[in-house]
């Protein structure tokens, strides 16, 4: 045990996150100080920007514009980036480490890309990491993963871990609207960003699965290694189309074991409408998380925001705080398991699921059945058939509902098909999840 009478942190980055982070600090003080039994003290906050108000009474928290002044600080035991992105956050992150200080980060992209190597150079200088707040907003799953359910063998996660595309579906779903008139709307409210091309693209999404997949399975991921499509093609026809076959679209983050090997990938995906997190809306974020043991488990909440996020990053510091109180260090590995596997991550072309696919196909006899065909010779096997629009247009949309098939005999299908002086257009394939309940 130790003597020490506050624990000191050190916050870089004085922005959303930052100042929601602050103010839990400061404004949840007494509550935090009788968790851990000694006060956690907001020592001093770098931010390039540190005139404006943000209207929290810092007392004596040092400002300042020098992130070196809280990397070298002796006095700091615990230093908190929430400044995001590659560089300088890495380097900071790095240097902490090296100077044997706990890191406390939200950041999902800096983990994704160069998770292994923070997480190496933190067991090399004993010292914890934590990253609760990269996924997921509020929500505990990375917890929960490391703790809560580490008895089980995690069979598969579904995750809607943002909130942006999340909204945007549910108004197109809702009020059917198209894509990019719902995508102004989100960014003059602020659910968006100017430019969102990391949220609608599903990078943000991939960003974080590759933190839930790591800790999930034990194994390192290579962000490349994620397949990732966006929303960005999803139309009110199709969301309609869904809606007709007792389904509803949403972008997800999948990871799953199978046969030994790990999948990983977002896209949007059409789940049944009874299916739990199907029913989540809005900015909110939900994960379906099964294990062996526990069976099905459902984590909801807020996915971002200044006190959600911050939330999550005061919890990492409090149990960073408990270990440092306790004299120990390496109670929970950095990456949660002691002993990690290297496990192959499947390629999507190996990857089976069942599909949605919209043929815009002429109005003509023997349509249907020279698609079909093409299905039926890449072994694609059809369970329902949808047309609508008759009535003298000269191409109708054809939707098809397929059994289970393997995803690259659908490209390779879908490349003849597209090619089809009868198809008037490439074709739109969804992948649709049945998941357990």
């Amino acid at each position: 045990m130790t003597t020490k009478k506050s624990i000191n942190v050190g916050i870089i980055g004085f922005g959303t996150v930052g100042t929601g982070t602050a103010r839990i600090l400061i404004e949840n003080a007494d509550i935090i100080k009788r968790r851990l039994g000694v006060p956690v003290r907001l020592a001093m906050i770098s931010d390039l920007e540190v005139k404006r108000d943000r209207g929290i009474r810092l007392g004596d928290v040092k400002l300042t514009t020098n992130a070196q002044e809280i990397i070298s600080d002796p006095d700091i035991d615990i230093v908190v980036e929430l400044i995001g992105g590659y560089k300088p956050a890495r380097e900071f992150i790095l240097e902490a480490i090296k100077n044997r200080k706990h890191v406390v980060t939200a950041n999902k992209a800096l983990l994704a890309v160069h998770g292994e190597e923070i997480y190496a150079a933190a067991v090399k200088a004993g010292v914890t990491v934590g990253y609760e707040a990269s996924v997921a907003g509020g929500i505990p799953i990375l917890k929960s993963l490391k703790e809560g359910l580490a008895a089980n063998r995690i069979e598969s996660i579904y995750g809607i871990v943002n909130g942006t595309c999340n909204y945007i579906l549910t108004l197109m779903t809702n009020e059917g609207r198209k894509f990019d008139e719902v995508l102004k709307e989100a960014q003059a409210k602020g659910y968006a960003e100017a430019d969102p091309t990391f949220d609608i693209e599903g990078i943000d999404s991939a960003h974080k699965l590759a933190v839930l997949t790591m800790l999930a399975f034990g194994t390192p991921v290579r962000f490349e290694d994620i397949y990732t499509e966006g929303i960005s093609k999803i139309t009110p026809l199709d969301i309609d189309f869904a809606k007709d076959l007792g389904y509803k679209i949403k972008l997800l983050a999948i990871t799953k074991m199978v046969n030994g090997e790990v999948e990983a990938r977002v896209h949007p995906t059409m789940l049944p409408g009874d299916f739990p997190i199907a029913a989540v809306d809005g900015v909110f974020n939900a994960l379906n998380v099964i294990g062996n043991a526990v069976g099905s488990t459902m984590f909801y909440g807020r996915g971002a925001g200044d006190m959600p996020t911050g939330s999550a990053v005061v919890a990492d510091i409090m149990d960073i705080g408990r270990d440092i109180l306790a004299g120990c260090t390496g109670r929970m590995p950095v990456a949660s398991f002691r002993e990690r596997a290297s496990l192959k991550i499947r390629r999507m072309d190996d990857i089976t699921s069942c599909y949605y696919l919209r043929f815009t196909a002429l109005d003509k006899p023997g349509v249907l059945s020279r698609i079909s065909g093409v299905l039926g010779k890449n072994n694609i096997s059809i369970e329902s058939v949808i047309q609508k629009g008759r009535g003298g247009a000269d191409a109708v949309p054809l939707v098809m509902m397929s059994h289970e098939a393997v995803e690259r005999d659908v490209r390779k299908a879908l490349d003849e098909i597209n090619k089809m002086d009868c198809v008037a257009g490439p074709t739109m394939v969804i992948r649709v999840e049945e998941g357990r309940k």
